[in-house]
């Protein structure tokens, strides 16, 4: 038992050496330098207004890279843009920056982090500058700090979202259905109109046969009685045909 916990005391002694020498590696002067920096950013953009920050967004890439260099400011320019959309997109969440308390610099193996809690007028934040190994500004980020009731509130908000749209689409599936038992009747309705036109157009067509069956019998008519008038030597005047009949045997 005495090995057991003198060998845990042994690793959580080598755990607290390794976090130390971790802290160890920054340096008083990289730790003023990586403060300045983020300094620099956050009092500048606060005092400058939106007009400003925009102006920025109208130079081009290598106008900005030369402002920056000029001004000794350790960050490219398309970081800087992405570092103003930041900045902006934490004043619209969380209102005018106010003050900001003290730095934490915290060693990364690629790089460093620099934090600090901020005030603004609606909420706390967080803001982390991300810095490379040569002390470049790659990233900054503004995380906002909510209230319990507002964490709750937004997530009530999403829960009744996310909940009312599936009642919504169930609710429209579900007319779809009872429309269904409207289907046969209207079928039927078309099949009766399809019918009544087919019945129409045969009709149409029957008309039309017996015109020209009629027509071919006056025809008939008119060739019988002028050749027994050519046979008997007389003129069509003094026939009358009653009618016509076929035989049902074809010798004459």
């Amino acid at each position: 038992m005495k090995k057991k916990i003198s060998l845990l005391l042994c690793v959580l002694v080598m755990a607290l050496s390794f976090v130390g020498c971790s802290e160890e590696k920054v340096s008083k002067t990289t730790r003023e330098t990586l403060e300045q920096s983020a300094e620099v950013f956050i009092g500048s953009f606060s005092q400058m207004a939106d007009e400003d920050l925009e102006s920025f967004k109208t130079v081009s890439d290598f106008q900005l890279d030369y402002i920056m260099m000029s001004n000794y400011l350790p960050v490219t320019g398309e970081n800087f843009l992405a570092i103003i959309n930041s900045w902006q997109a934490a004043e619209a969440e969380c209102g005018e920056y106010v003050s900001h308390g003290d730095y934490e610099v915290t060693a990364k193996n690629d790089g460093y982090e620099v934090s600090t809690e901020a005030e603004y007028e609606v909420r706390k934040a967080t803001i982390l500058f991300v810095f490379d190994e040569k002390m470049n500004v790659e990233s900054m980020d503004v995380s906002a700090k909510f209230s319990m009731g507002e964490v709750l509130t937004k997530a009530g908000l999403n829960t009744l979202l996310g909940m009312g749209t599936v009642f919504v689409v169930l609710i429209f599936l579900a007319f779809l259905i009872s429309l269904m038992k409207y289907i046969p009747v209207l079928m039927s309705f078309f099949d009766k109109k399809e019918k009544k036109a087919e019945v129409k157009e045969a009709a149409q067509t029957v008309a039309v046969d017996d015109t020209v069956e009629m027509t071919d019998d006056l025809e008939l008519i008119a060739v019988i009685t002028a050749a027994i008038a050519a046979g008997e030597g007389t003129s069509t005047d003094g026939f009358v045909v009653r009618s016509i009949r076929r035989r049902t045997s074809n010798n004459w």
